[in-house]
């Protein structure tokens, strides 16, 4: 289960920006917040996250 779009317009103004000043380009931030719920779910070991 993921994030609904309601959920999501709630939280996403809390993210850093996508364009960092520095380094490469970051992942989405819905599917890095997908994950992490996720893993809070399941309880899997970080390593195993798809």
């Amino acid at each position: 289960m993921s994030l609904t779009d309601a959920q999501w317009a709630r939280i996403e103004p809390l993210l850093p920006d996508r364009v960092p000043r520095r380094g490469g380009r970051w992942r989405d931030h819905r599917q890095v917040i997908d994950a992490i719920a996720f893993k809070y779910r399941t309880g899997t070991p970080w390593m195993d996250l798809p």
